[in-house]
């Protein structure tokens, strides 16, 4: 089997001082892990199908189909694809663009979706004069007025919850309580607790449910069955998974992605992954 080129080899954003320039990837041709990098230009990831998972400072995001996820420049992140990601990427310079300055999923309109894949047809060498500078000046003023929210799932810089997190994400279906990771990273449960809430600003079931729901939404966005999905993250039943997504996004995953095919810009703001410590639900058993 031939050793797939990483993503980040193919193309570097900063060799151009232009405002704004695109690039297109399909995850078919290359690795799926994105290792963690840092460039100048900040960048906007925006999944066409499949889904990309981002780690950004002490966040974990998800990008499915049809939103959007802005990295400000300078901000070191690594990603992880489907297998079936074709993903876009715009990047910005420093002060081309009033975007924002930390982390945050954008919400994003037909139009600016159509114009960045414009751009990735263009040369990363435009001239300053050109249509595609033109457009890249229209688009950027566009962007910049898009709506964004914080949706993400904290997983903090401390070493006792990132290796939480790392061995969660290795095995979602691992079911151990909160008593049971106490005595693996060697803290009382109590103590475990006050840390989590403290670094994330969730209880362990809120936080552990979190996780699970951007697991889901990867592996759902990548092609795989709620069966499949449901039982990879330990759910006894199908249907306890189902009404656990049904209660966190507000809808069935059947729903959620057929709504998600041709959203509007209010829809991928509000519905896009509301997985903030602003938006919670109890834990389902």
């Amino acid at each position: 089997m031939p050793v797939l080129p990483s993503a980040i080899s193919v193309f570097d954003p900063d060799l151009t001082p232009l405002p704004a320039v695109a690039h297109k990837l399909d995850f078919a041709d290359h690795e799926a892990e994105v290792p963690l990098h840092v460039h100048r230009k900040g960048q906007l990831i925006l999944a066409l199908h499949g889904a990309v998972t981002c780690t950004a400072g002490n966040e974990v995001w998800i990008v499915p189909p049809q939103c959007g996820v802005w990295i400000p420049g300078g901000m070191p992140h690594s990603a992880r694809a489907t297998a079936n990601a074709r993903l876009t990427y715009l990047f910005v310079e420093p002060d081309a663009a009033d975007l924002p300055e930390t982390s945050c999923t954008l919400s994003i309109s037909s139009m600016i979706r159509e114009m960045v894949e414009r751009l990735a047809r263009e040369r990363a060498d435009y001239a300053a004069d050109s249509h595609a500078a033109r457009m890249a000046r229209v688009l950027l003023d566009e962007l910049a007025e898009m709506p964004h929210e914080r949706f993400n799932l904290p997983i903090s810089g401390h070493p006792k919850i990132r290796a939480i997190a790392d061995a969660l994400t290795a095995d979602p279906s691992d079911r151990s309580t909160l008593s049971d990771w106490a005595k693996r990273v060697a803290m009382s449960e109590r103590s475990l607790a006050r840390l989590l809430i403290r670094e994330t600003g969730l209880t362990f079931g809120r936080w552990r449910q979190q996780l699970h729901l951007i697991v889901a939404l990867r592996e759902l966005a990548s092609g795989g069955s709620v069966q499949n999905v449901a039982a990879g993250l330990g759910y006894e039943s199908v249907n306890a998974f189902i009404t656990m997504f049904k209660k966190a996004l507000g809808s069935t995953p059947a729903q959620y992605f057929a709504q998600r095919s041709s959203p509007s810009p209010e829809t991928c703001a509000r519905d896009c992954l509301p997985l903030s410590p602003r938006t919670v639900v109890p834990p389902v058993a």
